[in-house]
């Protein structure tokens, strides 16, 4: 138990203007100092202090959002040889009515004293860059998919015979066919064709910056982790998440920590004279979809996969209930990979 390990755990309520800290003695429970510091670094630095004049001796930070607002906090604590402890959102179940920052880090300090296992931030660096241009390539993707979404839905309501023209074209030929239109002389077709061809040059410039994306998360998991790569049905949007929700090595205790972060992890589900289980629908649902993602490429072409489904098929199982079992081997398959490659930045 953490309890026997520290003396104090400084709990942090992060915020985008200011953080609420409290120092929690581990044997006893007790708060001994409350306070309020900007989220900056010199708000930062306030906080080490605090620390030091509070809290002598074995300590560590528990900070609930260190990918968001508490990521500066983490980075500048875990720079300075601090320990830093991963909260996850705290369940509504565990609040009280009563709600402040401060009893928010007071319960985020008390919530892991309880814990015997504890999850410490993501990896920066590298792994940052990652995290960065994968959002970027999944707001590109969304907003092209907006983009056709709405060309397609002009194509119905768009007057003849320009409707007949662009209807059955493909959607490369629709695109280069539309981003090519001018206003023309009926003005009652001016609008319209202008609305055209600007959602078209936007998907065709939304699906270049997501190609380009593509190419640099490529890149960068050829550098963290190439092993990946190697894998039947894992390309790089698959990969880069997985690395990024494993992030380092030593951040999960175990496979079976990394399945239940993907999803994975079957939880009984039995009913009556019904004995069952399921996947857990709670994680990580990036890298769930990840692991779906490969299951689906490896049942297309993968002849060890589809013989385990028809195997399993043979048994009883339902289809869906052969995937399941799937993705639990999968994460652990793909955790022990990356624990057993060799360290990165």
């Amino acid at each position: 138990m953490l309890a026997d390990e520290l003396d104090y755990v400084i709990g942090v309520d992060p915020h985008r203007d200011s953080h609420a800290v409290a120092l929690v003695a581990a044997v006893s429970g007790g708060v001994g100092v409350e306070a309020r510091v900007d989220a900056s670094a010199a708000g930062y630095a306030q906080a080490l202090q605090l620390a030091n004049r509070h809290a002598p001796g074995r300590r560590a930070w528990a900070i609930e959002g260190t990918g968001s607002y508490g990521a500066g906090l983490a980075r500048f604590l875990s720079a300075r040889g601090e320990r830093v402890l991963e909260v996850s959102r705290l369940r509504r179940e565990r609040r009280s009515h009563a709600k402040t920052d401060a009893l928010d880090a007071i319960r985020t300090a008390r919530c892991v004293l309880g814990e015997s296992k504890h999850a410490t931030p993501r990896a920066e660096g590298e792994r940052e860059a990652l995290r960065a241009l994968m959002l970027a390539r999944e707001g590109a993707v969304e907003a092209k998919k907006a983009a056709l979404c709405q060309l397609r839905a002009l194509l119905v309501t768009c007057p003849d015979p320009l409707r007949g023209e662009l209807a059955a074209l493909t959607r490369a030929r629709l695109l280069a066919r539309c981003s090519r239109l001018r206003p023309g002389a009926a003005p009652e077709l001016a609008g319209v064709r202008l609305a055209l061809r600007s959602l078209a040059t936007r998907a065709q410039a939304l699906t270049r910056e997501e190609h380009e994306l593509k190419r640099e998360i490529n890149t960068l998991v050829q550098a963290l982790a190439p092993a990946l790569l190697l894998e039947h049905g894992v390309g790089p949007i698959s990969a880069a998440q997985i690395v990024l929700a494993w992030s380092h090595r030593g951040r999960l205790h175990s496979e079976a920590a990394f399945a239940r972060l993907g999803g994975a992890a079957p939880i009984p589900a039995s009913s009556g004279q019904t004995t069952r289980h399921r996947l857990d629908p709670g994680g990580d649902r990036r890298l769930n979809r990840a692991l779906h993602t490969i299951i689906v490429s490896r049942r297309k072409n993968h002849a060890e996969t589809i013989a385990y489904i028809r195997r399993r098929q043979n048994e009883g199982k339902t289809v869906r209930e052969a995937i399941r079992c799937l993705k639990r081997y999968l994460a652990r398959h793909l955790f022990r990979l990356l624990e057993a490659a060799p360290a990165t930045t």
